[in-house]
């Protein structure tokens, strides 16, 4: 299964009233594992920032004066979403600006149309998964991160991408964590170089130093063997010390 966790920053929070995107990033999975693939893109947004919205990402207008138009990047952010399941914290937002964008850029352009999300790709809101799973509680990235021990200390700012890779590690977590190692024998190791399948398993087991062997002191053999006593006095009857690895009971004992 193909997924990309994507985010998006924007001009403001409404594309109804024109603000528009100017930061993707996304994250992709296969089959919950981190293939290495990302895409990230600054965009014009051919209009000012909100100072509200530069006060939550610190994207200023000079930051994209120069970087590309949506319709520039457009082809290659679709082919790098189109038929996968998307995973978006909050995704009528994210969804709602993505395909806003394509709204217009199809409107400019004609033939070949591009979106909508919905009709090229699943979506799966971690919002309302974690609101589902949490219900009354805070279930914002951050709230989220504490409460399943994610580290975000480096998140001081809200950034796309970086936002897409602590989402990835979140819903990994709310979803039964990733699996670092798989059970399918047919796969030896991930792309990323992670030891996978059963082979994967053998060759850390093979990896570990061996264990040490450490003999019991005769002060601890005698309290091993006063604890026999008192279970055969309780019991009637004890058959540990007779198992053929223990060490020979010491002289006089029956």
């Amino acid at each position: 299964m193909r997924q990309i966790i994507l985010d998006t920053e924007t001009t403001g929070i409404d594309p109804k009233e024109g603000h528009r995107l100017i930061e993707i990033g996304a994250v992709e999975m296969v089959n919950r594992r981190f293939t290495g693939n990302t895409y990230h893109q600054y965009i014009n947004p051919q209009r000012d920032i909100e100072a509200e919205a530069v006060g939550v990402h610190g994207i200023t207008n000079e930051r994209v004066a120069d970087e590309p138009l949506f319709a520039e990047v457009a082809d290659a952010f679709w082919a790098f979403i189109a038929g996968a399941e998307l995973v978006i914290h909050n995704a009528p937002f994210d969804v709602g600006f993505i395909d806003h964008e394509l709204n217009m850029l199809n409107a400019q352009r004609g033939e070949p149309k591009l979106g909508p999300v919905a009709a090229h790709c699943s979506v799966l809101d971690t919002l309302k998964m974690a609101r589902d799973l949490h219900p009354g509680q805070r279930n914002s990235l951050d709230a989220l991160c504490k409460r399943y021990e994610i580290d975000n200390g480096h998140r001081v700012l809200h950034g796309a991408l970086l936002d897409a890779e602590i989402l990835a590690e979140v819903y990994l977590a709310m979803t039964g964590g990733q699996t670092a190692l798989s059970l399918d024998a047919s796969n030896t190791t991930g792309k990323s170089g992670e030891a996978s399948g059963s082979a994967g398993i053998r060759r850390l087991s093979s990896q570990r130093p061996p264990l040490a062997t450490v003999a019991p002191s005769d002060n601890e053999l005698a309290a091993h063997f006063a604890k026999l006593d008192g279970i055969r006095e309780a019991a009637g009857q004890c058959n540990w010390d007779a198992l053929s690895n223990w060490p020979a009971a010491p002289q006089g004992r029956d």
